[in-house]
């Protein structure tokens, strides 16, 4: 394990355990008043003030990164973010995308759940796999918890437990089909405490998400600032075939912060290079939760 990802493994310890109003009257308003002495004179009252309109911070932020978007990202990429403490969301671009090696936080949750709902826990074996799937990306310790877990159909009935919508699973892991916004969803119930899974296993879950190596802790922590108290990833890539042999590049994760809990996916293609898609993913999450962190808390 790096010196930086058991930096972020410590930090992540720490952290497992509009108002609006109607328009004032067009008019001045005339009101007779009275007392006990008898009535008075009518007085004009001033108009109340028209309250400015609450400004739709979601919305602009939307604006400037669509824009981004299309200025970096020729239409191959796109990105989901939310914020677990104010539920502050933004979704861009709806291409499905393959996994790669980002399936396999599924594929583990999926083990997990299978191990709960069986009443049974993680063997030593399983979690020596689990460990290099998830840390050293290995792909020979995916294929076998994948088959673990009764591959495709298995992976297809966990996933309509965690609130999936726009996943396809397929007989070969890495060639799921997904969209960023079906990540977030993953996401979302992983880290719900009245989730699918229980405390401990979403404390596993993350803590391998905190030790990638650190030739792959790219992608989502490039997004963290500097009081992030915990940051996650899992990155996956390939060249496809159907696309000319050109780099797919994805990263999912989490970044923790002073009262906020990020979830963020970003899927791309069509890259010349790992690289340059590793580069454009990056910009683009960095860029997408600077805009985020604008809106008042």
């Amino acid at each position: 394990m790096s010196g930086r990802a058991s930096r972020r493994a410590v930090l992540a310890l720490g952290v497992l355990a509009v108002t609006g109003g109607g328009a004032a009257g067009a008019g001045a308003v005339w009101r007779l008043q009275s007392n006990d002495a008898g009535p008075t004179n009518p007085t004009r009252q001033s108009p109340s003030p028209t309250p400015s309109p609450t400004p739709d911070y979601v919305a602009l932020a939307r604006t400037k990164v669509a824009a981004y978007l299309a200025e970096n990202g020729n239409g191959h990429i796109t990105v989901a973010v939310r914020d677990r403490m104010s539920d502050v969301a933004l979704t861009l671009g709806k291409t499905r995308f393959q996994t790669a090696s980002i399936v396999k936080v599924d594929i583990l949750a999926a083990l997990l759940l299978r191990a709960k709902q069986q009443g049974n826990k993680l063997t030593d074996g399983d979690r020596y796999q689990a460990e290099k799937m998830i840390t050293a990306s290995d792909n020979n310790s995916a294929t076998s918890l994948f088959g673990k877990i009764g591959g495709k159909s298995g992976l297809t009935a966990a996933n309509r437990t965690f609130g999936m919508k726009e996943t396809t699973p397929s007989v070969h892991w890495g060639m799921a089909m997904t969209t960023a916004a079906d990540q977030v969803r993953l996401l979302t119930a992983l880290t719900d405490e009245a989730g699918p899974l229980g405390a401990a296993d979403r404390a596993y879950l993350f803590s391998l998400m905190s030790q990638v190596e650190e030739t792959q802790d790219w992608g989502v922590p490039a997004a963290a600032g500097p009081d992030a108290t915990a940051v996650y990833v899992k990155n996956g890539w390939d060249n496809i075939s159907a696309d000319g042999g050109l780099w797919q590049v994805n990263t999912i994760g989490r970044v923790v912060e002073p009262g906020r809990d990020w979830l963020v996916a970003v899927l791309s293609g069509h890259h010349e290079t790992q690289q340059a898609g590793i580069k454009l993913v990056e910009a683009v999450a960095k860029y997408t939760l600077r805009e985020l962190r604008k809106i008042p808390s």
